[in-house]
């Protein structure tokens, strides 16, 4: 019979030591929680590796808040809440229908209100932005720029240029002479009184600024709010409900909201104070960002919307699918690939891949529908910043998990 150590007494869990024989203290710091990466929902075994890959995803950065959720021909088959947990602190349980910030994948939720408009005979992708909104700009080129530019991302805005309007609350404040918070008509009286950056329709620049507008341009046509009108024509007939536009401030956040967090901080943009705060919470005005990258989701949500798209029929047409899906004047880029209306784009044997990222201070996110009826929706509650681990290669690892049989159930009652 080999003979343990006490050392070893002290490591075999399934050796119980009596209290009396330990040094003091030694109890405590053997009970006390070991960091990691707690888990909620559902994956099933023929989906390990996926589970598997965010959890270190999770875990080598630290994130106290993550989802991910993957469909596969309809049916929602994986859904889980992450979070890391070094307990030095109390935080909240992150379930699968836990909502959090999803930044930019917005735009092809506002693409999609576009493109409903167009289907209903409301609206023209050729038609003028001037015309539509009474804009009378300071460079006359703005009169090119369509609908179907704006959701191209071809207006002729370059943040490198002329930089980001959605994130210059203090400058126009004072260009303009009013108090913060500022609105929507004040950065588009700030941008319409300036020059262009370059021709609309000769090159493809990010752009949040024509999403702010297209934003508008749905509220003026339809008559009703940018959320509301989405919420009903959208998003109702699939059935989704918890989705809806975030706000500024922690004490606003929605029921079931995640927190957000960032090393940075910013000095206000809600209110006069000039006080410095986290940069998520009052460092940017969320209610600005609503088409361009306001919305509030789970994974699960974000996989359930991308039915608008899989099933013809059910908010957009088959013919209204391919015209947002449509590849742009300029053409390809160098890699294949180009910008439809709020998702990129590739073609691969018999399907368009299409994907998109969201990043802001306190987000990450992303949504991608690939070929096989495979769509998947990660979210974390905070970014890539100086001295983390990248965070844009989540979507080469999720292509590198390799699955021999998919599961047959279907978890969407679950969660709808």
């Amino acid at each position: 019979m080999t003979l343990l150590s006490r050392r070893d007494l002290l490591k075999a869990s399934a050796i119980a030591v009596p209290a009396a024989v330990l040094a003091p203290g030694t109890a405590a710091r053997a009970a006390a929680p070991v960091p990691g990466v707690e888990v909620s929902g559902v994956a099933p075994a023929s989906l390990a590796g996926f589970d598997k890959l965010v959890r270190k995803f999770v875990l080598d950065r630290k994130i106290t808040a993550a989802q991910l959720a993957i469909m596969k021909s309809g049916k929602i088959v994986l859904a889980r809440g992450y979070r890391y947990n070094d307990f030095s602190r109390a935080l909240p349980t992150v379930s699968p229908t836990s909502l959090f910030r999803v930044a930019s994948l917005s735009k092809n939720i506002t693409s999609a209100a576009i493109m409903r408009l167009v289907q209903d005979g409301k609206l023209s992708l050729s038609a003028k932005v001037t015309q539509l909104l009474g804009l009378t700009p300071a460079d006359a080129r703005m009169g090119q720029v369509t609908v179907l530019r704006l959701m191209q991302h071809l207006g002729g805005w370059d943040r490198d240029v002329s930089k980001d309007q959605l994130w210059l609350d203090h400058t126009i404040s004072a260009a303009l002479d009013v108090p913060l918070p500022i609105r929507h008509a004040d950065i588009i009286k700030y941008a319409t009184a300036r020059q262009l950056d370059f021709a609309p329709g000769a090159k493809m620049v990010y752009s949040n600024y024509g999403y702010l507008l297209l934003g508008r341009i749905i509220e003026k046509v339809s008559g009703m709010s940018y959320e509301s009108y989405i919420r009903t024509k959208l998003l109702q007939p699939l059935g989704i409900t918890r989705m809806r536009l975030g706000r500024s401030l922690k004490s606003e956040a929605a029921p079931g909201e995640v927190g957000y967090e960032s090393q940075y901080t910013n000095k206000s943009v809600v209110d006069t104070s000039g006080t410095v705060v986290p940069y998520p919470y009052g460092g940017f005005n969320m209610p600005n960002q609503d088409a361009n990258g306001g919305w509030l989701a789970s994974a699960v949500d974000l996989v359930r919307w991308t039915l608008a798209f899989d099933r013809p029929g059910t908010v957009l047409s088959s013919a209204s699918i391919a015209k947002l899906f449509a590849k742009p004047e300029i053409g390809v880029n160098q890699y294949g690939s180009w910008y439809g209306g709020g998702w990129w784009v590739r073609q691969v044997t018999g399907h368009l891949n299409t994907w998109h990222d969201g990043s802001m201070p306190g987000t990450f996110s992303y949504l991608a529908r690939l070929q096989n009826g495979f769509s998947y929706a990660v979210v974390f509650n905070r970014r890539e910043e100086t001295g983390s681990l990248d965070f844009d290669t989540i979507d080469d690892d999720m292509n590198k998990v390799t699955v021999t049989s998919w599961p047959t159930t279907d978890l969407t009652s679950r969660y709808f």
